[in-house]
């Protein structure tokens, strides 16, 4: 049974197709990986399903009575609600259909007979949607949820306002799983989520009687969960049964199989032209050679589309710094109220450690420490000499710039043709090196600050989180690139796949943790 039918689906974005006479439906139940090279148009394909985008062309119809539920990580939550309010309006139309009912209460006070039995009726019918929606464990299952996704650790009572984007997030995707729809659309939703959440999420999904469609370059994660792979290759989309590794096997072949028909019609063609170059002019062979000039007229023309360039991150080795990078002694961090125990942490030259532990215990605080941004709560952190620290943060404000400008004015120095060049190198187009940032997917902009990062010598990287929405080319090639990389690295990752074959040691942030 379908839920959704779009059909002759087009759409444009600066001059550039990104859909061209697609037509689908989503059928009730599916589990779909939207899969796809960044700035492909997937979260546009999201933007359109959920009417915040029109199409050029074509026509999207989803059935009746269906509730669609989209992880939209750009909604603002009102200041001065707690995160348990915000979990709660997920029952909004219960609360309404409560309200009803108390309504119709008031109303039996002065009222007939027959208007008294119609009312005990309508209320009797609307307890009995109440019990099966599970208005009465509400509080039960907020907790529930909450507290499987590491809400409960920043406290229920917390004004929504006073948390960092990512935890804004998990609030979000809280909601969503709260409410239940018809159809899930969840655009990267491990993102801010560490290996215990996603455990989390991953069997909540693959429990979900519903359909679902889902973002996401975590391929262990998708090929859990998914039962069907959506493939975007602008302007086409490409339906494949199974999950990702099925899809990338029937793909691969597929290529293949496209690459040798392409080439045996490259050489028919040579032949053709040959034909008719050696005979048109000839009487007698005059006819034929018209012939196979009409036949190549009416050839379908096979074209394969050039291979996207990949991106390339080089990081550059500083100058060798002292033996001990830092040296922290009785460290406390924390903002208002300490979030650690006493730390006793020292990194040495080289190494490359992970550091790992549920969301909320302070790994991105203990950076910012370490690099002296925020100030510690107790004790001190001695750095070495000679260092020349790469840092990638997780969260950026919004810039207003385009991609350029933004990689001009942190180094400018370089000519415009340098600039283009290197964000191109790391897999920009030149559509999106004119973009304004904002605009660009979170894939695109990270690619632009890992580009920012590799234009100067560090001799330590401090990464946090530097895979969230890159895909899976961009992720191999970063994988490669500190790998190779033989100065001092210190990562936040919640992809163990990822850091797994680059790190000697794995500190575990929740030993330090004043949170249980």
């Amino acid at each position: 049974m379908s839920i959704c039918v779009v059909e002759k689906l087009s759409h444009g974005f600066g001059g550039r197709i990104i859909f061209e006479d697609v037509s689908f439906r989503l059928n009730k139940g599916e589990h779909i990986g939207l899969v796809g090279a960044n700035g492909e148009g997937k979260s546009t394909f999201m933007k359109i399903l959920t009417r915040n985008l029109i199409p050029d062309e074509g026509k999207i119809t989803w059935s009746n009575k269906v509730k669609v539920g989209y992880l939209d990580q750009h909604t603002v939550l009102e200041k001065g609600k707690s995160i348990r309010d915000v979990l709660k309006t997920a029952y909004d139309d219960l609360f309404v259909i409560e309200q009803e009912i108390n309504d119709a209460y008031m109303k039996m006070c002065d009222c007939s007979e027959e208007e008294m039995n119609q009312l005990l009726e309508m209320i009797g019918e609307s307890q009995d949607y109440l019990e099966h929606h599970d208005f009465y464990l509400i509080d039960a299952k907020v907790e529930e949820v909450a507290r499987a996704l590491g809400l409960t650790d920043l406290g229920l009572d917390s004004d929504v306002d006073e948390l960092s984007g990512g935890q804004r997030t998990k609030i979000l995707l809280a909601k969503l799983l709260l409410e239940k729809p018809d159809i899930l659309l969840l655009d990267e939703p491990t993102n801010y989520l560490d290996e215990q959440h996603i455990d989390w999420l991953k069997k909540y999904l693959l429990d979900y009687e519903n359909a679902f469609i889902l973002i996401s370059h975590d391929i262990p994660f998708l090929n859990e969960v998914v039962n069907v792979i959506y493939h975007v290759d602008a302007p086409k989309l490409t339906r494949y049964t199974g999950n990702y590794d099925e899809f990338k096997r029937v793909y691969e072949i597929n290529q293949r199989q496209l690459e040798a028909a392409y080439n045996r019609q490259v050489k028919e063609i040579e032949r053709l032209e040959d034909f008719v170059a050696r005979n048109k002019a000839r009487v007698a062979t005059r006819g034929m050679a018209n012939s196979r000039a009409k036949k190549l007229e009416k050839m379908e023309r096979i074209e394969l589309k050039a291979e996207k360039p990949k991106p390339v991150f080089n990081f550059q080795m500083g100058k060798t710094t002292s033996k001990v990078i830092f040296d922290a002694q009785g460290l406390v961090i924390g903002y208002d109220e300490p979030l650690s125990k006493p730390m006793k942490l020292e990194l040495e030259r080289g190494k490359k450690i992970a550091l790992t532990g549920a969301n909320g215990l302070g790994k991105s605080t203990l950076l910012k420490s370490l690099l002296g941004i925020i100030p510690e709560i107790e004790g001190k952190v001695d750095l070495g000499e000679n260092l020349q620290i790469g840092y990638f943060e997780q969260e950026v404000k919004e810039s207003d710039k385009n991609c350029i400008d933004e990689l001009w004015d942190e180094y400018p120095s370089m000519l415009q043709v340098e600039v283009r060049a290197a964000l191109a190198k790391c897999g920009l187009t030149n559509q999106q090196i004119e973009s304004k940032v904002k605009v660009l997917s979170g894939g695109e902009q990270a690619k632009l600050r890992l580009c920012k990062l590799i234009q100067k010598p560090c001799n330590v990287l401090i990464l946090d989180e530097p895979t969230n929405h890159l895909d899976q080319d961009a992720k191999d090639e970063l994988k490669r690139a500190l790998k190779e990389y033989p100065g001092t690295i210190l990562l936040v990752c919640h992809e163990r796949d990822f850091y797994e074959d680059i790190v000697e040691e794995v500190w575990d942030m929740s030993q330090y943790s004043l949170k249980k």
